[in-house]
């Protein structure tokens, strides 16, 4: 069977992958996105939600995604409220800072839909799906992908897209570090008896860190990052046990809460690779780096992956291979200090919250209440969480 010849061959149809097939739309790339299954929306809400930070709204706006999305479905987060173990509190404000919002919370599945469709209509791209990969040869002019039902493709490129347990990393034989945290986060949705208006809340308690963000109406989704002992024990409680867990965890900052979607628990850990491109690969998003999800940054950074390797192809002379290293590095080192710097400092926080003992809960809580009171560092930080 003759191979299908693209430029680029994207594996992997999530929101990083097909960001980045949607970026190149403008671009003379032929481009393939290989997908086991088509993005499916649930009847009610999704439970997988994602915070979305202004840079990135902006890029999804510049690749026509943001302004198609039903906007009833997405919620601004224009405060935030952090609490520590004992008593310290840090507070940051889009009002304060002199923006509009600090972030947006979204469905991943409204998200992934909106591009998969974005993708259907370019000219440019060919949607492979339902398909599997099988069999990847990186050769010295082409990478040769065969799928499962024996259909070959060819590309200049390949990129990995398929998450943290890549198949196509794994495939290229790039290893990289895990490191589990023997924690799960625990995900749901709720309504809640007051109004969230528009904060989102986070604390850090001896049994996790745990986050409410709003969505739109009364409603809100939580992020439960615990122990995994603890998070099996969450997810086996009967729905009102579980609700009256939540609100209670949450000092009832919102009331009486009800459910919305069933929880759903998932494992974290941290997960780094040594390098991000090698000859005639690339990766993106969770197949990349892996962080701590209470920096809310994980989807983020598979963003600005995406938009800085549509840049970087997109840039290359027509005289230029696509998948030549050299040209390939200039994304890997654009991407380089955001990404070690957010798994830095996720991975600390994680483990200075984490300890138990006592001169460091002393220590962190006064951080918090520290920074509270330094309103040019706050600023500092929240123009860099927006990008």
């Amino acid at each position: 069977m003759p191979a299908m010849d693209y430029d680029v061959i994207i594996v992997g149809g999530g929101l990083a992958g097909l960001a980045l097939a949607v970026a190149l739309r403008r671009s003379r790339l032929r481009v393939a996105v290989v997908e086991a299954h088509p993005p499916a929306r649930p009847d009610g809400w999704d439970a997988r939600i994602y915070a979305i930070s202004p840079a990135n709204a902006r890029f999804l706006a510049e690749i026509g995604i943001w302004q198609h999305l039903d906007m009833s479905r997405v919620a601004p987060v224009r405060r935030m409220s952090v609490h520590g173990d004992r008593d310290g509190m840090l507070e940051f404000s889009a009002y304060a800072s002199g923006v509009g919002e600090l972030a947006w919370i979204a469905e991943a599945s409204l998200l992934q839909r909106e591009l998969w469709e974005t993708a259907k209509r370019q000219g440019n791209i060919e949607l492979i799906c339902p398909a599997q990969p099988a069999l990847l040869d990186i050769g010295d002019r082409e990478a040769v992908l065969e799928l499962a039902d024996r259909r070959v493709l060819s590309a200049k490129l390949i990129v990995a897209a398929d998450g943290a347990d890549s198949w196509t990393r794994d495939a290229a034989g790039i290893d990289v570090d895990f490191l589990p945290y023997d924690q799960m986060g625990v995900v749901a949705n709720f309504s809640c008896a007051r109004p969230h208006r528009d904060v989102a809340w986070q604390w850090f308690r001896p049994d996790g860190i745990l986050a409410y963000l709003p969505l739109p109406d009364n409603r809100i989704s939580i992020v439960w990052s615990t122990p995994t002992a603890h998070a099996r024990e969450l997810l086996a409680l009967p729905p009102e046990q579980f609700c009256a867990l939540v609100a209670a965890a949450g000092n009832r900052q919102l009331g009486e809460l009800q459910p919305i979607t069933p929880p759903a628990g998932f494992p974290l850990r941290l997960m780094r690779a040594p390098r991000t491109v090698a000859p005639r690969l690339a990766l993106i998003g969770d197949a990349a780096h892996t962080i701590h999800p209470l920096s809310g940054h994980g989807i983020n950074l598979g963003f600005q992956d995406a938009q800085s390797l549509a840049a970087t192809l997109s840039a290359c002379p027509p005289h230029v291979d696509c998948g030549d290293l050299q040209w390939l590095r200039r994304h890997e080192r654009a991407r380089r200090e955001e990404v070690v710097a957010l798994q830095s400092v996720t991975h600390g926080l994680q483990r200075l919250f984490g300890a138990p003992q006592a001169p460091l809960g002393i220590l962190r809580n006064l951080g918090l209440n520290f920074v509270d009171r330094l309103p040019v560092i706050k600023d500092v930080l929240v123009r860099y969480a927006m990008g």
